[in-house]
């Protein structure tokens, strides 16, 4: 579960594990869900400086590259100002799945572990 933004610095260290999950072959990551701030890591409208870490494109990355489902707390993100229902324009990635608690809870009882950053 990701709670901090696509600025902090727990940001960077959560894509950090996931990736050093993924390339773990005792480990079995089944998805990444998004609360709280953490739902700014799928802003479309965010602008992150250059030379400034790319988190939004490492999640990015991640989803293609692995396939990794990334969940989206759709309440949380509203809070925020993203939808994927503004007049057929949403402001949320592709690459996010926008899910509710309930796929949390789905997902939270198929795991052996909950890892909160």
């Amino acid at each position: 579960m990701i709670t901090s933004s696509p600025l902090s610095n727990l940001t960077a260290t959560s894509i950090a594990l996931v990736k050093q999950m993924l390339m773990d072959d005792n480990i079995k990551l089944i998805g990444v869900f998004f609360y709280q701030d953490g739902v700014l890591n799928a802003s479309a409208s965010l602008s992150i400086p250059a030379d400034e870490y790319q988190s939004v494109k490492q999640w990015q990355s991640i989803h293609c590259d692995y396939h990794l489902p990334l969940h989206l707390c759709i309440t949380a993100a509203e809070k925020r100002g993203l939808s994927d229902d503004w007049q057929d324009t949403s402001n949320i990635l592709p690459e996010f799945t926008v899910s509710g608690l309930g796929e949390f809870v789905s997902l939270y009882n198929s795991a052996d572990q909950l890892i909160q950053l």
